[in-house]
């Protein structure tokens, strides 16, 4: 067996000298990763409102009947609004490129981002990542300027650079978080990238809509340099290198994890890429991730090319899945360290209900709306509700690396978010291929795909997944 029995909870004894978590050091580690994941976010999708507004308005979209794009609403606005700034006419094939060239810089740094995480510290890795990905933010106006190969070119270094970040937090997380704290902590930091998300969504849009697109890339280019200043400054490895923790918690935290780690000097490669447990992992995050990406790359597009919504409403409308998925990825984190603490589930049947719920849900809404026809209210319903059920999803298969590999985690969530990457890659092309007329019919398709792949990756990791350290993973 790979594992201990996931008939028995395996992470701690209820510990009576447990640290209380308000304004302790693990906490205040979970609230700046928060605002970490937040920027890397805000850096990642803004692209995708300022692309509406970089182009030149396509007249050519079909606009009758049902099966084609939806008829203007009545509160619809955009034929009074005028662009502000340079438009460019590029085509929808580079436009696919564009919004998918960020992940073939993200996809090469994630195991290189595990492994030098777990070798060295993910604090500077991360800081680092972080503002190469802001100072090439602001350099995206510029480039615009000479041509769609140069932000192709500049997204995809982007992307190089968040590509070690989340690699990065799980190590820090390895050595930071006690077992039966850990999908809160995991959550609460990892919720950063929804509300970035939600955030500059809107405000992307109330920038295009007041100054213009370049204003997007600017500001959000600046608050991330600010951040990595206060990472840089607050920030430890390890609970022993932190400057102001307390006895007490620098113990507890300690003596939680122990038995969790490796004394191995090597990684155990051929151990790693053999257990399944692992490919457990790997197969429902590229399956959640397909439809992740899809959204978050052409949710703006599709407001605006089927429903019809002008760029105030799109940004607002696009930022309300993501608004209501940070919600349930918090709320889900303290359920599941709650059913674990005090209802004695075991870490595999919280994992994997989590994991069902936040992707089986979602595959069931994104089907249904892609027949509801006009309705845009109900639209704009399924959309959110089918994202914000994939916030349990963190709880799942997302935290699941520190189960069953703690001193490996960063190096485990650079392999599985390897593959994890692919979707975004591919996931957008194929978007825009499907949806070359811009119709309902074929949006459908779209949801369909990404629904079909959803509910595989869930049903693969309910079957396969593991809830114990593994025995490879502490030299056993």
């Amino acid at each position: 067996m790979e594992g201990l029995s996931e008939d028995v909870q395996p992470l701690l004894s209820r510990d009576p000298r447990r640290v209380p978590g308000c304004c302790s050091a693990r906490y205040n580690l979970a609230i700046l990763a928060f605002w970490g994941f937040f920027i890397v976010y805000a850096l990642r999708v803004n692209l995708s409102v300022a692309m509406v507004e970089m182009l030149e308005n396509n007249t050519t979209l079909p606009r009758n009947g049902s099966d084609e794009a939806c008829p203007p609403h009545s509160n619809v606005t955009h034929q009074k609004y005028g662009k502000k700034g340079k438009v460019y006419t590029w085509d929808s094939d580079i436009q696919g490129w564009i919004l998918s060239a960020f992940f073939y810089g993200y996809i090469v740094t994630q195991i290189p981002g595990g492994y030098l995480a777990g070798k060295f510290g993910g604090k500077l890795l991360l800081g680092f990542g972080i503002l190469g990905t802001s100072v090439f933010t602001l350099l995206t106006p510029p480039a615009a300027a000479l041509g769609p190969y140069c932000v192709i070119v500049l997204r995809i270094i982007e992307g190089l650079g968040e590509g070690v970040t989340f690699p990065a937090m799980h190590a820090m997380w390895a050595e930071w978080a006690p077992p039966l704290e850990r999908s809160t902590l995991v959550s609460l930091s990892y919720a950063g990238a929804q509300l970035g998300t939600v955030v500059s969504l809107p405000l992307s849009g109330i920038i295009c809509y007041y100054l213009d697109w370049s204003y997007v890339f600017y500001i959000f280019g600046a608050l991330g340099v600010a951040w990595c200043l206060l990472w840089f400054w607050l920030a430890s490895d390890t609970p022993k290198s932190h400057r102001t923790i307390s006895n007490a918690e620098q113990e507890y935290i300690i003596s939680s994890l122990h038995g969790q780690h490796s004394f191995k000097k090597n990684v155990p490669w051929r151990s790693i890429w053999k257990s399944l447990s692992l490919w457990a992992i790997i197969v429902p995050h590229f399956c959640y991730n397909w439809t992740f990406y899809t959204l978050l790359t052409l949710l703006p597009t599709y407001m605006e090319e089927i429903l019809q919504f002008d760029i105030k409403e799109n940004g607002f409308l696009s930022a309300l899945p993501y608004l209501f998925c940070w919600i349930i990825m918090i709320c889900a984190g303290l359920t599941a360290d709650y059913l674990m603490k005090k209802q004695n589930w075991t870490t595999s049947a919280v994992r994997k209900m989590c994991t069902l719920v936040g992707m089986i849900g979602p595959a069931m809404f994104l089907v249904a709306t892609g027949y509801i026809g006009c309705n845009y209210t109900v639209a704009v319903l399924f959309v959110t509700v089918s994202s914000a059920l994939g916030g349990f999803s963190m709880s799942g298969f997302n935290i699941n690396h520190l189960d069953i590999a703690p001193s490996f985690a960063g190096i485990l969530l650079g392999i599985t978010n390897t593959f994890a990457t692919i979707p975004g890659m591919v996931g957008p092309v194929i978007a825009k291929i499907l949806t070359y007329n811009h119709t309902v019919a074929e949006w459908r398709n779209v949801f369909y795909i990404a629904a079909s792949i959803d509910v595989f990756g869930a049903l693969f990791f309910t079957i396969f997944g593991k809830g114990t350290v593994q025995s490879w993973a502490v030299g056993l």
